[in-house]
């Protein structure tokens, strides 16, 4: 793995930030914390794309500006994948998921709350090629904005979701019976629903066996543990503050161990007294695993090769990929690669700057990502903001290549009237992507960039993005040889990837960590 140490500034501060991130909640010790200062270098081997495909032109991941300017970008990318059936309706809101045939389409506030047909849409997928929008879900928490709340467990067929407003949120949460996809049921009408619990989130998920969802927050780092043995009576059973920033998490299998995100990295934290019921449950915290490159890690899934644990953790901004560790020993964690893109490596932080300007808060980073199977995964997709979907080999961790993409038409300069479901649409009033900054002060101070590379053709638009690419932020789940998911603006789209590149295993079991 080709890569260097973080010299400047930039890296000390991120240093001291990641440690008060790690050390602000429950009582991890100095020794708990493992800092992995190498940035990595090299990107994963391109896919080889097949005849008729509409490839990209520059570097891997990279929409150009020229390409967003001259409109070549509203004809999508492809490379091994194709699209066969899409329903836009308003927005494909943040952090959609599946159930059976159906998916849900995450709400965005304020929209959720007046449009015609308000809170979290229901999309039947039965027929993956004329997909269609049949009912809504309007529980006060899916009408408040969903975030990235919004999860299923598929063992117990639940799909839950606390009401995000705007990045923090809390007080009122849904659970559904989805035994019936395309007709959920409101299993708590009374508490979470007619009146408050007492929680915060930002985000949220199950424990693999679907008797705890976990809520968490941002700023302060506020964790919460609602029981939902009995669904139709949510109560929160655990609450405490973990960390200086919090985000999303994984789970083990066996429900004992969250990986936490907080602001640049992981940390481990023991559940078990929670996941066992215990009379006074204690979280505490095992370790915490810091980088520097990649700000805002946004979650993580637990896997196993050969009987070995492993984990993807990945960060939505700052070009720090997937961190890809052996984590056998908890206390012991081993950095094997990261899964990078062209357009995340060090060298081209000024071209990604000059292609992401005028298309708002983020550039090219992964946001969610799913593996096939959880034992022996044999492929990662994730959804990589701008750069549209990326699908990655991954069953030899020493050989990973991108085996396809797919990047939906762009659906420029639409507007919030036709969008209202969209957070690129409502966040498009910023124009430069002010997420990006520290990773390119980092590479600006370590010399691996030039200035003028930086300058481009939309680097005047300060203000006022024009949606030149998508930003797709839900987990491409697996559905045999096919993908399913939403981006912000193209809605829910059903991809088929090609049987040249990509087989099901028959034990197939997509997960993302928290479902």
């Amino acid at each position: 793995m080709r890569s260097y140490r973080v010299r400047s500034l930039f890296g000390g501060f991120l240093v001291v930030a990641a440690l008060v991130a790690s050390t602000a909640g429950v009582g991890v010790a100095a020794a708990g914390n493992h800092y992995f200062p190498y940035i990595s270098e090299t990107a994963v081997p391109r896919a080889a794309c097949g005849p008729g495909d509409l490839a990209e032109r520059g570097i891997q991941g990279d929409v150009s500006a020229e390409d967003r300017n001259s409109g070549r970008s509203r004809r999508g990318y492809n490379c091994n994948i194709t699209e066969l059936g899409n329903v836009r309706g308003t927005g494909g809101g943040i952090v959609s998921v599946t159930s059976d045939h159906c998916s849900y389409t995450s709400s965005f506030f304020p929209a959720s709350a007046v449009a015609a047909r308000r809170g979290v849409q229901i999309v039947d997928a039965a027929n993956p090629r004329r997909p269609k929008i049949v009912g809504s879900l309007d529980a006060p928490a899916m009408i408040g904005g969903t975030w990235e709340s919004l999860k299923v467990n598929h063992k117990r067929k639940l799909l839950a979701a606390t009401s995000v407003p705007f990045l923090w949120g809390g007080g009122f949460f849904a659970v559904y019976d989805v035994s019936d996809c395309a007709h959920p049921k409101l299993l708590n009408t009374g508490a979470g629903t007619a009146w408050p619990l007492p929680f915060t989130s930002h985000e949220g998920g199950f424990s693999p066996d679907g008797r705890t969802y976990w809520a968490s927050g941002v700023f302060p780092g506020h964790l919460t543990a609602i029981d939902v043995s009995h669904p139709q009576n949510p109560t929160v059973i655990w609450s405490g503050l973990h960390s200086f920033l919090g985000h999303g998490f994984g789970i083990s299998p066996d429900g004992n161990r969250m990986f936490l995100s907080n602001m640049a990295g992981i940390t481990v934290l023991d559940i078990s007294a929670v996941q066992r019921r215990a009379p006074y449950p204690q979280v505490s915290t095992i370790a915490a695993y810091l980088w520097p490159d990649g700000q805002l890690n946004q979650h993580s899934i637990q896997v196993s090769y050969h009987g070995r644990r492993h984990l993807f953790s990945l960060d939505e901004a700052g070009s720090g990929g997937v961190k890809v560790f052996d984590i056998e020993r908890l206390d012991a964690p081993k950095l094997l690669t990261s899964i990078k893109l062209e357009i995340n490596l060090p060298k081209n932080q000024d071209t990604l700057l000059r292609s992401s300007a005028g298309g708002s808060l983020f550039g090219s980073n992964p946001h969610y990502c799913a593996v096939d199977r959880p034992t022996d995964p044999t492929a990662l997709a994730c959804g990589w903001e701008s750069s549209g979907i990326r699908v990655f080999d991954v069953h030899d961790l020493g050989k990973i290549r991108e085996i396809g993409y797919y990047n939906p038409p762009a659906q420029k300069n639409a507007t919030i009237a036709q969008l209202p479901n969209s957070p690129h649409v409502a966040a498009s009033i910023i124009g430069m992507p002010v997420l990006e900054f520290l990773s390119l002060g980092m590479s600006i101070a370590n010399g691996k960039v030039s200035l003028p590379k930086m300058l481009g053709p939309r680097s005047g638009m300060l203000v006022g993005g024009d949606m030149a690419t998508d930003w797709c932020f839900s987990p491409p789940e697996f559905h045999g040889s096919q993908l399913w998911t939403t981006c912000a603006d193209g809605g829910f789209m059903a991809l088929q990837l090609s049987p040249s590149v990509y087989t099901p295993p028959a034990d197939q079991a997509s997960t993302h960590g928290s479902d």
